[in-house]
Formats: structure tokens, C-alpha cells, sequence
């Protein structure tokens, strides 16, 4: 059995082998463990990649958003980091104006839309690796870097109408880019957006449900209308939104798992693949690897359903190179 397909008999609840694997590597893992990483991608190499876009055009991005300094993103958002190896943060929010009337600083990254499905599919014919698509949408969170966190968070609840009506235009761009991808032979298409605090939403669920579940809605039923599966990713406690993407038909959802009740979460094994993860706020950073093994386990009791898991984790700032391999050698130990 090759990885993709390991992958979809996981999704499907099918009996996988075993859990498939994914490490999620930031910079500063290159910097700090070159070796180690490098060790780990040998030891146990991941069931999923990526591919590229082939652009025609080039978006207006400039800089390493993980360097030290400045950097601008294909919107025209500028970060400033401080520290290398992570991403920074927006201080000068394109829009400045109450009623979103200087909207016309935002830039649309449209050049997205300029991929060579040819080339995408050529690459995906010669993978036996479960393939994602190389976009991923995230209006919240381009929301926030475009007017700043809590002016955004005022506008939510003020609603001006420059506000709603550059939503439009950004879920139709998202809606665009999400068909296009899904119109190659990639197996799986994702979006993203950090929801959760440590302990609750970030905004009112009911205004989550009324202004953001329509778009994820919308790139759900793009995928699987084009037989794609598809993923998110959300940070923090977003236990109050899980019934939700279940009943969108969200395919696997990416969480922190350990900021949220297990007693709780227990309640849709079998009805979404848990993508993920194992506690990096702590147990990568702080624990033993008694701790870690402690940890793959509980997930593995109470979340895996004939598949419906996904050995993932993240080795980013602070994590133990140690912990990051007991994480995978435990899966692979369970599977025996």
C-alpha cells in the first residue's frame, strides 16, 4: 500500500495500516536541529506532499516572512519579525478607514490564479504521495492582517458595508482559486483560519456561524463536487465549531487537541479525521518521552475509528527533537 492510498483509507475509515504520517517543520527547526530533522525525514519520511503551483505571474511578495525584518505578502500586508525563524506581525493595517473606504490599498493576489495544470498534474502522476493542492485559503486571519485584530473585530459587530462588501470579493477570489486547484489532479485541497483562544472562540460562535460558515461551506462542496477531499486547520479551543465542519462534511480537521476536553472531542470519532496533533504549548517543548507516549495513546483509545487519525505534529519553536521522533516512533509502536 503506497501513501495515498494509505491516506485515503484513512479518511475513508477503511482500515489503514497504519496512521499516516506528516511533520509539520517550521524554520526554526532548520536552524536550530539540521541534523536531527534531517534524521527524522529519513526515519519516517511523510505520507503527504505538496505541489507547486508552476505561476505564470509572480504575486507582489517580497522578503522572508521567517527573516528578521520586514516583509509584505501577496496582499500587500507588511509584517515586521523580530525573531528569525518565525513569522512576524502586521503594525500598519492596509485599511486605516471606519467604513473600509481606502479599500482600494488591498491587492487581490490574482496571479494565484495563473497555475500550469499540466505541470501540477505531471507531478501528481509521478507521487504515490497524498497531494495538496498549493493554495489555502484563510479569510479570518487575511482579515486581521489587512485591518488589524481588534479593528476587525469592531467592524464584525458594526458590520460596515465596505467591510461585507470586500468579503464578497474575497470569497469569490477564494472560491475561484479553490476551483482551479480542484480542476487538477491533486487528491486534497485545505483551508485555514486560528479560531480559538486557549479556552473558548475567538468571536461569538453565532457570529462564526452566520458570516464564516457559508464560505467554508462554499470550498467543502468545491472539493468534493470535483472528488477532492479536504482539510483545515485551526488553532486554539474550537470545540463550539465541530459540529459545524462535521456536518459541512469537513473531511479532516488540524487542532490542538490538548486545549480542548477529550471526553468532548471523543464524540465525532468516526465522523472526521482527526489531522493531528500532539501538544506543542507544552508536552513537545517541556515533557519526557514517557509524557509523549502517554500522549500519542490517548489519542490513538479515544480518536482512532478504523482510521480517522493522522500522525501529526508540529516541530516548531522550542519542541524537542526528541520528543518530535518519540511522537512518530509511538505511532508506528501502536501499529504493530
Amino acid at each position: 500500500m503506497n501513501s495515498r492510498e494509505l491516506v485515503y483509507k484513512t479518511l475513508n475509515f477503511d482500515n489503514p495500516e497504519r496512521a499516516p504520517r506528516q511533520k509539520w517543520v517550521l524554520p526554526w527547526a532548520n536552524n536550530h536541529y539540521p541534523e536531527e530533522l534531517a534524521k527524522l525525514h529519513e526515519d519516517y519520511p511523510d505520507d503527504f506532499d505538496g505541489a507547486p503551483g508552476y505561476y505564470a505571474e509572480k504575486d507582489i511578495s517580497e522578503g522572508d516572512p521567517t527573516d528578521i525584518g520586514e516583509s509584505t505578502d501577496a496582499w500587500g500586508c507588511k509584517f515586521l519579525n523580530y525573531q528569525k525563524g518565525i513569522i512576524g506581525e502586521v503594525k500598519e493595517p492596509l485599511i486605516q478607514d471606519e467604513e473600509w473606504k481606502d479599500v482600494n490599498n488591498i491587492h487581490i493576489p490574482r496571479e494565484w490564479l495563473t497555475i500550469d495544470k499540466e505541470k501540477i498534474n505531471e507531478f501528481c502522476k509521478n507521487s504515490d504521495k497524498f497531494v495538496f493542492g498549493g493554495c489555502c485559503p484563510r479569510p479570518f486571519e487575511q482579515l486581521q492582517f489587512i485591518r488589524g485584530t481588534e479593528n476587525l473585530f469592531i467592524d464584525l459587530m458594526l458590520r460596515p458595508q465596505g467591510l461585507l462588501d470586500f468579503m464578497g470579493k474575497m470569497h469569490e477570489f477564494y472560491c475561484e482559486l479553490l476551483t482551479k486547484w480542484a480542476e487538477t489532479d491533486v487528491d486534497g485541497l485545505s483551508f485555514m483560519d486560528d479560531w480559538g483562544s486557549q479556552k473558548s472562540l475567538l468571536i461569538n460562535p453565532s457570529i462564526w456561524e452566520e458570516l464564516f460558515k457559508p464560505m467554508y461551506k462554499d470550498y467543502i462542496d468545491i472539493a468534493h463536487s470535483h472528488g477532492k477531499k479536504i482539510f483545515m486547520h485551526s488553532d486554539g479551543y474550537i470545540l463550539d465549531i465541530y459540529p459545524h465542519l462535521v456536518e459541512l462534511g469537513l473531511d479532516a480537521i488540524n487542532s490542538q487537541l490538548f486545549c480542548m476536553p477529550m471526553d468532548e472531542l471523543v464524540k465525532f470519532k468516526g465522523k472526521i479525521t482527526f489531522w493531528g496533533e500532539i501538544d506543542r504549548q507544552n508536552l513537545l517543548p517541556y515533557g519526557s518521552t514517557e509524557e509523549i507516549k502517554d500522549a500519542v495513546k490517548l489519542v490513538k483509545n479515544n480518536l482512532w475509528d478504523n482510521g480517522g487519525c493522522i500522525a501529526q505534529c508540529e516541530f516548531g519553536p522550542g519542541a524537542k527533537p526528541e520528543n518530535v521522533k518519540q511522537v512518530f516512533e509511538t505511532w508506528n509502536e501502536l501499529f504493530k
